[in-house]
């Protein structure tokens, strides 16, 4: 199974830069989404490395092999990079079946009957798709046809298998499913996975590493749970997780405190960043509530949904969002005690960029 290699990579639409000087390794084997906001270069970049984009600048490699290089004047067609591509419309045949749109690459690709056979049955068993080899498209429902696109995808054995927001035009409870689906099918297959798409859920339930962008730059390139416990920077953590990191403006003394909305507190490990101002992170989750708590707070809503218990603080004058796991509810107003454990991230005021993290122990 083939690495891919971006180096220096830019792409500009004239004066607009849709990618900037993009350095990007993604091991075999891997399951790799590009996330970002909408117009963040996301796309741009998956078209790139299957050869459906020409780069402004910069190099790519697959499995070794370069399929483009601005400088040599080197640019491999799609059919030359051994990838495959599913689209977020599955663009099925309506005229074919199950069976023949499976089918119809490796006929083009002058495969014979027999061999094609024996790869559309086991694509067939292996998206559980059997019973529907007969069925046209329009028989079948979105999660149905989203595995018939995949199986199409998958037939002649890609090295690379590209997905562009493939679960966007799904319902909720069946992109859940489909999320396991393609969790699963990535070990199956031991394929290299780059994946498209703006949700965070599905990048951090989905991925081996997770490339973020913004505005053509990468922002950070590291397996979820890392981009989600120690962000690079304020975009990055606004961007994982929901709901949200509470974000407050505070200041850090050289020795280590940190005053923040009416409070002070240790930081762990803070004690050579200087004397700057800083914004505090904590994640909702982060924030215990407890009736030993240190903190009081006023209960200004809640939102319980049975698992857990989305609670909105007014800390003097500041709201916190605070995440309680259970069937647990509070009274509109109530006061309330909490603590801050586990960690909480520091962010330099001026660039946004994660300075340290560490334990917040209220004075």
């Amino acid at each position: 199974m083939p690495e891919i290699i971006l180096k220096n990579v830019a792409k500009r639409f004239g004066k607009f830069v849709a990618v900037d000087n993009l350095n990007l390794e993604i091991p075999s084997n891997s399951f790799i989404t590009l996330l970002g906001p909408s117009g963040c270069g996301k796309t741009t970049t998956l078209r790139m490395i299957a050869g459906l984009e020409t780069p402004t600048e910069g190099q790519i490699s697959i499995d070794g092999k370069v399929v483009f290089d601005a400088d040599q004047g080197i640019n491999l067609p799609p059919n030359k990079r051994d990838v495959g591509f599913l689209f977020q419309n599955y663009a099925l045949w309506p005229h074919m079946t199950v069976y023949q749109n499976i089918a119809f690459g490796l006929e083009n690709l002058k495969w014979d009957k027999k061999r094609i056979q024996a790869r559309v049955k086991e694509l067939l068993a292996m998206l559980r798709i059997e019973q529907f080899e007969k069925r046209y498209p329009s028989e079948l429902s979105g999660g149905q046809q989203q595995r018939v696109a995949i199986a199409r995808t998958l037939a002649p054995g890609p090295k690379v298998l590209f997905m562009d927001e493939p679960l966007s035009n799904l319902d909720a409870k069946l992109r859940m499913e489909m999320r396991t689906e393609l969790k699963r099918l990535h070990r199956d297959t031991d394929s290299t996975f780059v994946y498209v798409t703006h949700d965070q859920l599905e990048a951090m339930t989905l991925s081996t590493k997770v490339c973020i962008m913004e505005t053509g730059v990468l922002q950070q390139y590291a397996p979820p749970l890392e981009m989600y416990n120690n962000p690079a920077n304020l975009f990055v953590a606004d961007f994982m997780g929901n709901p949200t990191m509470n974000f407050i403006d505070g200041h850090l003394s050289g020795n280590g405190d940190v005053t923040f909305a009416g409070m002070k507190a240790r930081f762990e490990g803070a004690e050579d960043l200087g004397d700057r101002d800083v914004v505090v992170g904590v994640r909702p989750e982060y924030i215990h509530i407890d009736e030993d708590g240190r903190q009081e707070a006023t209960v200004y809503s809640t939102l319980p949904s049975g698992m857990e218990t989305t609670v909105k603080l007014d800390v003097n004058g500041t709201s916190l969002t605070a995440v309680v796991f259970g069937d647990v509810d509070y009274p509109v107003d109530a006061k309330v005690k909490f603590d801050f454990h586990k960690a909480a991230v520091l962010f330099d005021k001026g660039s946004g960029k994660n300075i340290g993290r560490g334990k917040l122990t209220l004075a």
